[in-house]
């Protein structure tokens, strides 16, 4: 379910209704890999712009850098979407639950609006996530995350939530992208009505010169990432592209004044590679906990 409501000086963006009751703007704007030291001002400036989520991390490390921007900005903080990812090396319990402290005093905020599970570390932890997974469940009963999820999981991963009976995730932020669909973990996410999040959505800029999306983007007058960034949101994908320049981030903002039609979905769908696309680690084997 989409509303495109949105607040005054805000981007057009559809608000997503989660299976929670909650809602989640659909587009947003990554901090991965914007310095800490550039992370305020770069915030500052999308929410300036009329972004009104903004996707981070504990292992960014960044956070602090997310909340002077948010502050600066003067945008309210009612109005702004706020999601952080457990860290990998807090997995167990009270280390979850420490690391989430110290994520709302770095953001400066009694709540965050979504906070996920950052990778599933099957190979880690004697492959036990799911006690990780009910301590997210102890923060979204007390109010401090409004909205709880996963990210990277894959199908194996979140039937195990299934099976023990938890809640289930209301978001599974996955590498998408035109060479890489991953279907399984998409189908299985909207059979359980669990929201796809898109990371890597031009798969790492290696999507922006194919001939397909420049055929499509010179047809529509619109540049390929806007084309790419376009099919994300008509295919129901929350996505938040990275930038650090003002005019990008206002680019990937111009994505509600044009649509791709069906054959222009299809044939952006059908460059997928399967697993040959993928650009990231593969959740079924990383372990890295930094």
């Amino acid at each position: 379910m989409t509303d495109t409501t949105s607040q005054a000086g805000a981007l057009p963006a559809p608000r997503i209704r989660l299976h929670d009751g909650h809602e989640i703007p659909q587009l947003g704007v990554g901090v991965y890999q914007v310095p800490p030291p550039d992370t305020a001002e770069n915030v500052e400036t999308a929410l300036r712009i009329g972004y009104r989520h903004v996707d981070g991390a504990q292992m960014y490390e960044n956070e602090t850098g997310v909340g002077e921007g948010l502050r600066r900005s003067g945008v309210p903080r009612e109005d702004v979407f706020l999601t952080s990812k457990l860290a990998n090396g807090a997995h167990r319990p009270d280390d979850a639950r420490a690391a989430f402290d110290r994520t709302l005093e770095q953001l400066g905020t009694d709540h965050v609006d979504l906070f996920l599970v950052h990778w599933p570390l099957p190979t880690r932890y004697d492959g036990d996530f799911l006690s990780t997974w009910r301590v997210l469940e102890e923060l979204r009963d007390s109010g401090r995350a409004r909205s709880i999820g996963v990210s990277n999981f894959q199908v194996e991963h979140l039937e195990v939530l299934a099976r023990a009976g938890a809640s289930m995730p209301v978001v599974n932020q996955v590498e998408c992208h035109p060479y890489f669909l991953n279907d399984d973990v998409r189908s299985w996410c909207r059979e359980h009505d669990v929201v796809v999040e898109a990371w890597s959505p031009i798969a790492q800029g290696g999507v922006l010169d194919d001939p397909v999306v420049r055929d499509v983007a010179d047809a529509l007058g619109r540049t390929p990432a806007q084309v790419v960034l376009r099919w994300h949101l008509q295919s129901g994908h929350v996505v938040f592209p990275k930038s650090v320049t003002p005019s990008r981030l206002e680019e990937n903002g111009a994505l509600f004044d044009f649509e791709l039609d069906e054959s222009q979905m299809a044939r952006i769908s059908d460059l997928d590679k399967g697993e040959d696309g993928r650009t990231g680690p593969n959740p079924d084997d990383f372990d890295y906990v930094g």
